[in-house]
């Protein structure tokens, strides 16, 4: 179901309970495990895996599945449901609950989504892609979903494949650079309005492919008429939808997908270039090789490969301006 601007919107779950059999909870350990979950072993459980904010806990009695954190309606509908359940979710009251819509209810539209935002290295890119019923079917039955649920960068540019060898296929990557990024978020002062900037160039590079669509969507990271006004006049007539969770669409995951593989592609070219592998997110690795970076070829390095506004963007520079002032030993 979509929400348009004005529509209330359902709060996202923080845990759900499932039982499983025996057979389904070593099929779910066997795909968490091959994944990269942390797992780990408890009293009264099977197992315990845990992967940033979301734990997913398998109980002896019943036997059943507690899923619990931030994530838990993706990792039901894109996880749970089609890869262990094959079918609709069956709460411990007896309720079925479907997961995933019907992909015959699937109107023709356009799907937003960006990678790279929360990545220290790297570019921002925004992608768009267009879909109907029929394209729906196939990326179902593909295994097109949200990117984030994909742990590998082989099967990213696998499924990327599949997407743009698909019949009728309409798509649209910005890439935004960090040399560029890094001057534009002087320019606009803050990731949101950057954000709906690149949003809505996407859009209105796939209504020069496809001016008859009759809508677009894209998650709501922040207030909806940020999109809608940095919409040209091509754009200003077309019904845009934002929502949390968008990317349990079939158009914004390809969309998500095509953004992936081109910042995972953009971090390898980059990289080998470097002769350094360039790591994603912002973590103490991250930290860690921007350092060495910066120690081997200069601060200056940094802008051209990071984004400079991130707070670890500034305590690499600050910790290696402090080293590089250390007198040489013998000095």
């Amino acid at each position: 179901m979509l929400f348009s601007q004005n529509s209330p919107r359902p709060a996202p779950r923080t845990i759900h309970t499932c039982p499983l059999s025996l057979e389904q909870l070593l099929k779910l350990r066997t795909i968490l495990v091959a994944r990269g979950w942390e797992m780990a072993t408890r009293q009264y459980m099977h197992f315990f895996a845990q992967r940033d904010r979301l734990t997913v806990a398998a109980y002896e009695k019943g036997p059943k599945v507690v899923i619990q954190g931030k994530g838990v309606d993706e990792f039901v509908e894109f996880i749970l449901e089609p890869e262990v359940l094959g079918g609709p979710v069956v709460l411990e009251d007896g309720i079925v609950e479907k997961q995933i819509p019907d992909v015959e209810e699937v109107t023709p539209h356009f799907g937003v989504d960006e990678s790279g935002k929360g990545d220290l290295f790297g570019p921002l890119v925004i992608a768009g892609a267009y879909v109907d019923a029929e394209m729906a079917r196939h990326w179902k039955a593909a295994g097109i979903q949200d990117s984030k649920n994909i742990g590998s960068d082989s099967r990213i540019r696998q499924l990327a494949r599949v997407i743009l060898d698909t019949p009728g296929v309409v798509q649209s990557v910005v890439l935004i650079g960090p040399e560029r990024y890094n001057e534009m978020y002087k320019k606009f002062g803050n990731l949101n309005r950057l954000l709906a900037w690149g949003h809505a160039r996407v859009i209105e590079n796939l209504l020069e492919l496809k001016p008859d669509c009759p809508r677009a969507l894209s998650d709501q990271f922040a207030n909806p008429r940020l999109i809608q006004n940095a919409l040209l006049e091509k754009g200003q007539g077309i019904q845009l939808d934002q929502r949390t969770k968008a990317e349990s669409d079939p158009a914004v995951a390809a969309a998500s997908i095509l953004a992936r593989v081109r910042f995972i592609d953009w971090l390898a070219k980059e990289g080998q270039a470097l002769g350094m592998v360039l790591p994603k997110g912002a973590s103490a690795q991250v930290k860690a090789q921007g350092k060495a970076l910066v120690l081997r070829d200069g601060p200056d390095v940094l802008g051209k490969v990071a984004k400079l506004h991130f707070k670890t963007a500034s305590e690499i520079l600050s910790s290696t301006s402090c080293i590089q002032l250390l007198p040489e030993k013998g000095e």
